[in-house]
């Protein structure tokens, strides 16, 4: 029998979640990373059954067709999960468009699904080499590095973003990742600023943010890419705002 996708939460509607499409929200429970500017700690861990059942996450979804374009994927970290092509395969039965928010944990199922997705949101966290000093676990680069040349290669249209905290990215970091990324052929590259709003890291939510990332690194970053665009609190810089996750997630109506 195969693996069921365990559902953590679910938004309705969403217009910023996957470019140009009105889009539902299925947040998949799981992750094994712990990042101190997480805003979904609630859905780290997996529970037995999951918050709600996919039968009937499909049944809402099957009366949304014509009500929105697509269906995004998101977590935690929906790649986790073993049921996640599976669903993905369903979603595609019902005409809608698949994204996927992603972290890069797991090379193997990525490369599974990414033949049923149109849009990836690769959330990068740092240089490979410094990986764990954000997911606070060890060799969490390597993985991350094996996705994107899976996404690169897969030709799937696809985003980068990197949150943005200095005590986490300094300037010099963000300069540092930003030339791997446009080395490697990444066209499409967004840096969001952290949010100290949900943050349970009293540490980090503290800091003060002014005057960070310096003008002048963002003006660096953005001549390496085609399309960049800086998130800072819905004020742009350099582009659109494309996507920001959602802080609560709205009970199913059945």
């Amino acid at each position: 029998m195969a693996a069921e996708l365990k559902v953590g939460g679910l938004t309705p509607f969403s217009a910023t979640d996957y470019p140009g499409k009105l889009a539902a929200v299925v947040f998949v429970q799981g992750c094994p990373w712990r990042c101190g500017y997480c805003h979904n700690p609630h859905l780290q861990p997996r529970t037995p059954d999951g918050a709600m059942p996919w039968r009937d996450v499909l049944t809402w979804l099957r009366r949304r067709v014509g009500l929105v374009d697509a269906v995004v994927f998101s977590g935690g970290e929906a790649c986790m999960d073993p049921g996640l092509a599976r669903a993905m395969q369903d979603v595609r039965a019902l005409g809608f468009g698949i994204g996927l928010h992603t972290a890069c944990i797991y090379p193997q199922r990525l490369q599974e699904v990414l033949p049923l997705v149109d849009w990836v949101g690769f959330d990068i966290k740092a240089p490979f080499s410094d990986y764990r000093l954000v997911t606070r676990v060890a060799g969490s680069g390597e993985p991350a590095r094996a996705c994107l040349d899976a996404i690169l290669a897969s030709g799937v249209a696809h985003e980068c973003r990197t949150t943005t905290h200095p005590d986490l990215l300094p300037d010099a970091q963000l300069l540092a990742l930003a030339s791997t990324l446009a080395a490697k052929g990444v066209s499409n590259y967004v840096l969001q600023q952290f949010r100290a709003e949900g943050c349970q890291d009293a540490a980090l939510a503290g800091r003060p943010l002014h005057g960070y990332p310096a003008p002048q690194t963002l003006a660096q970053i953005g001549a390496m890419f085609p399309r960049f665009t800086f998130r800072n609190h819905g004020n742009e810089a350099g582009g659109h705002i494309i996507s920001e996750s959602p802080a609560k997630f709205p009970v199913l109506q059945r």
